[in-house]
């Protein structure tokens, strides 16, 4: 990996910055506390933008940088000072400006890499290159590690493994992570239009719950018990709505103990939001307007570019899709909640499809995903689901045997789920306690009973709409990168 990076020599490369770090701060400092900063690169840029080459402007600044350029040539020396945006100036440093002294100590200690303060004349050279005639320079801070060969992109490995190396040297990388930050007030902007409660629930829970999957355990030794991570805020924004804050949302860190791949994460970021008095309708409408004023709040368009160039419809009304109905229409037979285990096994096992812990809901799930979802890019949502797999979920209205609930896939990839809530604190201990037969039975993804949870039902939740959305997966279909140029660090083996 470092070979990669810098090549066999690194420990005399290092070696060479150390001894000029040393004389640094035998000379005055490496690292100085603060530096009489008067602008930044952008916003020097952004008052030149169109000067004529060979311009002297009269006035003086002073700005700080990272050296991604540097060349030595007798009495004149130059430099492109880059700030943390990615946003470029030239330094020059003169003999006539800043002395035989000043000149030699910037040709024996600088190098690639190390942050420098400059202070001069805003110019503009021969070529036209905006630029700092510098009448005195400072080093702001010196690198020790010398930089990775400029030239040539970094390997993604690289990239993930060193993602400050890939924010320094790579344009996009910054772009992603401002997205990011963009698209998150957009989510917030747009719940506050609806006048929903931003709140935060624990990360450390007694039980896990809230959502299918495995999770991490931990113990705290100043109680001397077991806690999970938490895999889902469900439950505890349930109970908000039974206190009475009847619309709420959390955009937080979940953590599931499960596989890792290009769309999935052991550690993302999920939101979720409940709101009274609202359905699985409703709450889909309101997913779709998330999303959508995302796109448009951070592009201007609901018609997004993807990395590879492709762009991608996100306007416009979803489709809303039966699990069972669109089922059967792949299948060509009918596919009911009566359909027996055995039939629902023997097509799986024709195509290859293996369930383990099954039930009669993973087998219609599992064959359901194989059948329809990858032929079906544009956003939609399925709905309907079955009610073994669903046990947070109410019963379907009008259709027996299915649950109000549905996954909204955008590009082929799960982005978020939503409920009409199960509220009957009867019926949802029936629920946990055929979970709990599950995970006796060695699934590690059933629920468990939630003894806090039901007595919070039992003092009465309203009729709710409920959703969860993955952060990472919504860049992902914003942006047509993969999960792990997402997220910012990411965690790699």
């Amino acid at each position: 990996m470092e070979e990669e990076l810098v090549g066999e020599d690194l420990p005399e490369q290092m070696g060479y910055r150390l001894e000029k770090r040393e004389q640094l701060i035998a000379e005055g400092d490496a690292y100085p506390v603060s530096l009489p900063i008067t602008h930044s690169i952008e916003e020097v840029k952004n008052h030149y933008p169109n000067l004529e080459a060979d311009v002297s402007t009269g006035d003086t600044v002073a700005v700080s940088g990272r050296i991604m350029f540097l060349r030595n040539t007798g009495k004149l020396c130059f430099a492109a000072l880059q700030a943390g945006g990615g946003e470029r100036i030239q330094a020059m440093i003169s003999l006539d400006k800043v002395g035989q002294e000043q000149l030699d100590r910037w040709k024996e200690l600088v190098d690639l890499g190390d942050h420098v303060f400059v202070s001069g004349e805003v110019i503009t050279s021969k070529r036209g290159e905006l630029s700092i005639l510098a009448d005195s320079w400072q080093m702001a801070a010196k690198t020790i590690r010398p930089m990775p060969n400029l030239h040539s992109e970094l390997s993604e490995e690289v990239r993930v493994r060193n993602r400050y190396l890939d924010l320094i040297v790579r344009d996009r990388a910054r772009e992603v992570v401002k997205i990011r930050s963009q698209v998150m007030q957009s989510l917030r902007n747009t719940f506050h239009k609806r006048a929903f409660t931003e709140v935060e629930t624990p990360m450390l829970q007694v039980m896990h719950g809230g959502a299918s999957a495995r999770p991490f355990k931990t113990h705290m030794n100043a109680y001397d018990m077991d806690l999970y991570l938490r895999i889902a805020p469900e439950l505890f924004l349930k109970r908000a709505v039974v206190g009475g804050l009847e619309r709420v949302f959390e955009i937080n860190r979940n953590f599931r103990n499960e596989g890792a791949d290009s769309s999935h994460s052991p550690e993302f970021a999920m939101l979720e939001a409940y709101e009274a008095y609202t359905d699985y309708n409703g709450i889909a409408d309101l997913t779709k307007e998330l999303i959508q004023n995302a796109a448009s709040d951070v592009f201007g368009t609901t018609l997004v570019t993807l990395e590879d160039g492709s762009e991608y419809d996100l306007g416009g009304d979803w489709a809303k899709v039966p699990m069972y109905e669109s089922l059967s229409e792949e299948l060509g037979e009918e596919i009911t909640p009566e359909t027996k285990m055995s039939a629902l096994k023997k097509i799986a096992d024709k195509q290859d499809i293996e369930v383990a812990h099954p039930l009669h809901g993973k087998y219609i799930e599992e064959l359901w995903e194989h059948f329809y979802k990858s032929k079906h890019p544009e956003p939609f949502f399925v709905t309907d689901f079955p009610v073994d797999t669903s046990p947070l979920t109410r019963d379907h209205r009008t259709k027996p045997g299915v649950v109000e609930k549905w996954d909204l896939y955008i590009r082929g990839y799960e982005q978020a789920t939503g409920y009409s809530e199960l509220v009957d604190p009867v019926i949802q201990r029936e629920r946990f306690v055929a979970q709990a037969a599950l995970a006796a039975g060695g699934d590690p993804e059933a629920m468990r009973v939630d003894e806090e949870f039901l007595k919070a039902l039992e003092y009465g939740m309203p009729p709710s709409g409920g959703m969860g959305m993955g952060i990472d997966r919504l860049l992902m279909s914003l942006t047509g990168l993969g999960i792990r140029e997402t997220i910012l660090f990411p965690l790699v083996k």
